[in-house]
C-alpha cells in the first residue's frame, strides 16, 4: 500500500488520494461480493518472518512521508494549489492511518523495547503520541464500559463520538502518564508522553520554518485523517456492547463485548486486527497466532464498516438488531 500511494503521488497528487480511497472501495465491494470469503484460524505461530513485516513498515512510512512533503513543497513552488496539497495529505493519511497506526498498535503490544521505540515513532509521525499511553493503560482495561472514551455507545453516531473519545483520550491518557509517574516517583523529565509531545511540537515547527505552508499543510492533513480512521475504527470496535456492572466494578472482559469480522484479504491488510475479541482477550498474542473467535460479527469488514458508520440512520439499522442478538 505505501508502494502504490507513493507511486501514485508521484504522478500527481489526486492520483495519491484515489489510490488510497480506491484501497477501501475494492476492499469494501470484495467483502460485500464475498461474504463467505472468511480467514481460516492460523496453522503457524509467530515467527521472525511476521515481525519482520510490521518493523519494516516504519521504513515505508518514513520514505513516503519524506516523498509527501517534497513534493507538497514542490508542487505549491509549481504553481499548484493548497488544494491539491491536501489531497496528497489525505492519500497519504490513508496508509498511516490505516496501515501505520494497526502496525504502530501493534508494535506496542509486543514486550520488545525495540518495537515499543518503533510503535512510538509511527504514533509520533501522525501527531498522536498519547495513544501510546491512553490504549494500553486505558482502553484495555477499560474497553465496552462508560469510562472509555473509545468506545461508542448505542445509539452515539459517529459524528458525536469523534469529538468525545478525541477530548477524552488525550484528557485520559495524561491522567494515566501522571499517575504513572508518582507511583514511580518521577519527574516529568522522564515522561516518555512529555518527550513525544515536544518531539511532535517541535517537528511541525521545523517543517514550518524549512518547508513552509505546503509542508505543514501536507503533514497536518495526513495526520488528521489517519487519526480520523483509527477513531473511526474505535468507534466500530465495540459499538454498543457493554460490560455489566457487578458490585461497582465491570465484569470481566469477554468474547461478547467486541466485535469482530474475518475477511481475509482486509486483514491481511491490517495485521488480523479485525479478530478483536482474541486480542483484548489475549493482548500479548501476535497477530499472526489470533484466532477467530464465536464473538458479535460484523455485517462486514473495517472497510465497508467505515462507510455505513459515516451514515448514522443506516448504520443504526444494521447494527442495532446485532446488538439485540448479541445480548447487549
Amino acid at each position: 500500500m505505501p508502494l502504490v500511494v507513493g507511486c501514485a503521488a508521484w504522478l500527481s497528487p489526486w492520483a495519491a488520494w484515489a489510490a488510497a480511497l480506491g484501497f477501501q472501495v475494492v476492499l469494501a465491494i470484495v467483502e460485500r461480493l464475498r461474504p463467505g470469503w472468511t480467514s481460516p484460524p492460523p496453522a503457524a505461530g509467530d515467527s521472525a518472518g511476521f515481525r519482520l513485516v510490521i518493523r519494516a513498515h516504519v521504513v515505508w512510512q518514513a520514505a513516503l512521508l519524506a516523498l509527501g512533503t517534497a513534493l507538497a513543497v514542490g508542487h505549491l513552488e509549481a504553481g499548484g494549489s493548497f488544494w491539491a496539497v491536501i489531497a496528497l495529505g489525505l492519500g497519504v493519511g490513508g496508509v498511516t492511518g490505516s496501515q501505520g497506526i494497526t502496525f504502530a498498535h501493534e508494535l506496542g503490544h509486543s514486550k520488545s523495547r525495540l518495537d515499543r521505540v518503533l510503535g512510538w515513532l509511527l504514533m509520533g509521525s501522525v501527531l498522536y503520541a498519547h495513544f501510546m499511553v491512553e490504549h494500553y493503560r486505558g482502553h484495555h482495561p477499560r474497553a465496552a464500559t462508560r469510562d472509555d472514551p473509545a468506545t461508542a455507545r448505542p445509539g452515539e453516531s459517529l459524528w458525536r463520538f469523534l469529538p468525545r473519545t478525541l477530548a477524552g483520550s488525550f484528557a485520559s491518557a495524561w491522567r494515566l502518564e501522571a499517575r504513572q509517574l508518582r507511583r514511580l516517583r518521577r519527574g516529568w523529565g522522564r515522561s516518555p508522553l512529555a518527550w513525544a509531545t515536544l518531539a511532535q511540537l517541535a517537528g511541525l515547527a521545523a517543517l514550518g520554518a524549512f518547508g513552509g505552508p505546503a509542508a505543514l499543510l501536507f503533514w497536518i492533513v495526513q495526520a488528521a485523517y489517519a487519526v480520523f480512521l483509527l477513531e473511526a475504527i474505535n468507534y466500530v470496535e465495540h459499538y454498543g456492547l457493554e460490560r455489566r456492572v457487578v458490585d461497582g466494578r465491570p465484569e470481566p472482559f469477554g468474547v461478547h463485548h467486541a466485535w469482530n469480522a474475518d475477511h481475509a484479504l482486509t486483514n491481511c491488510f491490517i495485521a488480523n486486527l479485525q479478530r478483536h475479541s482474541d486480542h483484548h482477550l489475549h493482548a500479548w498474542k501476535p497477530y499472526p497466532t489470533l484466532q477467530a473467535l464465536p464473538g458479535p460479527q460484523l455485517p462486514t469488514g473495517y472497510a465497508g464498516c467505515l462507510f455505513l458508520a459515516s451514515w448514522p440512520p443506516l448504520w443504526f439499522r444494521v447494527m442495532h438488531p446485532r446488538i439485540a442478538g448479541a445480548g447487549a
